[in-house]
């Protein structure tokens, strides 16, 4: 069920790998949300922002569901038994057909950036049942809304330029861009700032889509993780080299031993 995996993506990521930014000119929850968001289009604009990315503005509202979604977050409490038990077996045998199935696709991302695909293709896994749950929210209104709202507006602003500029150079269109409640996007569920930052056009379309293209998902993964350290032809379980790299990905241990599981587990034959 989406909400239900929504809600334990969204409390790793919220719990262990926000961090705040530095700090932007606009205030949060300075008047309505409306004049807010006026605020924001100019300072857009400012950054160099076009009419593209902009027009992503436009209509936007602040998203209550998202506001309950951020207090209301539970302690995860499950041990990594627990979880990797109820996360990875009913995923294994189409991770295995996904390992065989794009073997061509991954040997090239793992020749260029050095990763091996079961580890990509566990992440894919885990994170969205490997593209089939990517999630409803609108992607820019849920980073506006945490934006505005003062608990963590410092990093959603950041998210939220970060977003526009995804718009703006024509890797995706608002409309399209849904994902979970704190704005993780795509297959892979990034955040708008590792988009911008790690996400390549592996397709060779001329975008770089991690909601529609397999093959840019899957090496901007891999991007994402040699970016963060990777160390080709070493480990990835607890206590070798690339574990550290893992949990950059998410700095729950529960949820990177998770990952690092189930990468063994498709490996094995």
């Amino acid at each position: 069920m989406r909400s239900k995996f929504v809600s334990i993506a969204a409390a790793f990521a919220i719990s262990s790998s926000f961090f705040a930014s530095p700090a932007l000119a606009l205030k949060c929850e300075s008047g309505d949300f409306a004049a807010w968001l006026g605020d924001v289009k100019r300072e857009a604009a400012d950054k160099g922002i076009g009419a593209r990315g902009l027009a992503a503005l436009e209509g936007v509202t602040a998203d209550p569901a998202v506001l309950r979604a951020d207090r209301n977050q539970g302690v995860f409490n499950q041990t990594f038994e627990q979880f990797s038990d109820r996360m990875i077996p009913p995923r294994l045998a189409k991770g295995r057909t996904m390992m065989a199935a794009q073997a061509g696709l991954l040997q090239r991302i793992e020749t260029q950036f050095g990763v091996p695909g079961a580890v990509v293709v566990a992440i894919w896994g885990l994170e969205t049942s490997y593209g089939a749950i990517q999630g409803k929210f609108s992607t820019i209104r849920s980073i506006a809304t945490l934006a505005y709202d003062c608990r963590r507006t410092d990093r959603f602003q950041g998210e939220l330029f970060d977003a526009l500029r995804l718009v703006d150079r024509g890797d995706l269109a608002a409309a399209t861009m849904r994902g979970a409640w704190a704005g993780e996007l795509g297959q892979t569920q990034f955040m708008a700032s590792s988009y911008a930052k790690f996400a390549v056009d592996f397709d060779g379309d001329g975008r770089r889509d991690l909601m529609r293209s397999v093959p840019d998902v899957l090496a901007s993964t891999a991007n994402y993780l040699k970016g963060n350290g990777w160390t080709k032809g070493a480990g990835w379980e607890p206590g070798q080299p690339n574990f550290a790299v893992i949990k950059e990905w998410n700095k729950s241990d529960v949820y990177a031993r998770t990952i690092a599981a189930f990468a063994t587990q498709i490996n094995a034959r």
